[in-house]
């Protein structure tokens, strides 16, 4: 058995297959995970997604191109347009023609990205610290990242106690990093080349936000080691139907240190009328 159960897959083409957990059904919400060393859809959002199914949605809950058990192709560079690329064609060979999006860190730029290029796709956002909305030497500068790269970098490659190291720096309440959490990210991050963080590349979005025209309900940790908080007041400041809530006591997931009222929020935004 392993720590990070096995859905379904759906092939997109190219000889590439995206696996993603599927559950409830209605509407769909679209969760897209965060990066790092054995990142998965299933990992960042167990303790979420089915609050959402049993609310009355479909969710879909994948794993990005060199994540969990998707493929993990080692001659592709990792670019945000490659990866966003995907997950418009796992939406188009599930037949979802609309969907909200949650998206965290890394999925939360994705989720701008998908916003950006098919607005007819999107019809909500939530953004969980979403990178991509500072200059790549701001986010080389915040500790949380210059750890994780370290990590995942090594020699020695990728250790149980490096990405402790790492995932320690993801929550205000480091007590919250489980051998469970690490048995989960252990499986994966063996699998995965080096390419998928050290050619992962996300262009400055920020001066895009202004073109989204959906509703987008964003949520930021004030303790954030990994995405600077001056994102939160871009989205605030730049998307024209947005709401934007400050937790303290809180890294970089929202959603496992501050799941109930992440999980709450969530269903009364999704639920509210566009």
């Amino acid at each position: 058995m392993t720590a990070v159960p096995e859905g379904k897959h759906a092939q997109i083409g190219d000889g590439l297959s995206m696996h993603y957990h599927e559950e409830g059904t209605g509407d769909v919400v679209l969760f897209l995970h965060g990066s790092g060393p054995g990142a998965s859809g299933w990992s960042n959002f167990r303790r979420n997604y089915p609050y959402v199914a049993k609310a009355g949605f479909r969710t879909l809950v994948p794993d990005t191109l060199g994540y969990g058990h998707s493929s993990k192709p080692d001659n592709v560079d990792y670019t945000l347009d490659f990866l966003e690329g995907a997950v418009e064609r796992f939406l188009a060979q599930l037949g979802v023609t609309r969907c909200a999006v949650i998206g965290n860190s890394h999925g939360g730029a994705m989720a701008i990205k998908l916003a950006l290029n098919r607005p007819e796709l999107v019809s909500k956002l939530v953004l969980m610290a979403p990178g991509g909305l500072e200059e790549r030497e701001t986010y080389m500068k915040m500790e949380g990242i210059r750890t994780m790269m370290k990590a995942f970098l090594d020699p020695a490659g990728i250790t149980r106690e490096s990405m402790r190291k790492v995932f320690r720096l993801q929550l205000f309440d480091p007590s919250l990093v489980t051998d469970e959490i690490l048995d989960e990210r252990a499986e994966i991050a063996v699998l995965q080349p080096k390419r998928v963080l050290t050619s992962m590349q996300v262009p400055h979005l920020a001066p895009e936000l202004s073109k989204i025209t959906c509703p987008v309900f964003g949520l930021w940790g004030m303790n954030d080691k990994f995405c600077p908080v001056s994102g939160a007041t871009r989205i605030a400041e730049s998307c024209a139907r947005a709401r934007v809530l400050l937790l303290n006591q809180c890294g970089h997931w929202v959603m496992v240190e501050h799941r109930d009222v992440f999980n709450r929020l969530c269903v009364d935004f999704l639920r509210e009328p566009t």
